[in-house]
């Protein structure tokens, strides 16, 4: 298998992470990853080697998403972090569960320019320039969307978040 393909195959979790953080639901994300790829196959000769693939595949997933959202007429705003249960522990209980719960919720409540910022920035750890190139926005634009993301997630969740 080609070098495209294999770093390709080790990102499907974060943009599968990523596409369940603009979709409605786990199918809808689904079928975001798969029309993402199938675009990133079709336009691989335009990938760059040695530029960072992650940049390039939320780029393609978001704008396959915006272009979803217009043909469908409607908005995403669901995240459900299905790989964060790994992050918190296997064995972190009702606990976990229930804080992952209310993430996933206070995401939600988002205006979609500031969950797409958390969710690449906090979520899937891109750089500040990096999203904002992903996104297609300026540093500053970026920033403030981050900030106000996250003051209402902090509001939402309490000073823990």
């Amino acid at each position: 298998m080609a070098a495209f393909e294999d770093e390709l195959l080790t990102l499907l979790p974060r943009m599968r992470r990523f596409a369940r953080s603009l979709a409605h639901d786990a199918a809808d994300a689904d079928d975001l990853c798969q029309i993402a790829v199938e675009k990133a196959l079709r336009a691989r000769g335009s990938w760059q080697p040695g530029t960072r693939m992650d940049s390039w595949m939320y780029r393609i997933m978001r704008n396959a998403w915006i272009d979803t959202a217009r043909s469908r007429h409607r908005a995403a705003a669901t995240f459900v972090a299905e790989e964060a249960g790994a992050a918190v522990g296997i064995d972190g209980g009702a606990e976990a569960r229930l804080a992952l719960d209310d993430v996933a919720a206070a995401m939600r409540t988002l205006p979609d320019e500031q969950r797409e910022a958390v969710a690449l920035v906090l979520v899937e750890g891109l750089a500040y320039k990096e999203a904002a190139t992903v996104l297609d926005i300026p540093m500053g634009t970026l920033t403030s969307r981050l900030a106000r993301g996250r003051q209402a997630l902090m509001t939402r969740l309490g000073e823990a978040a």
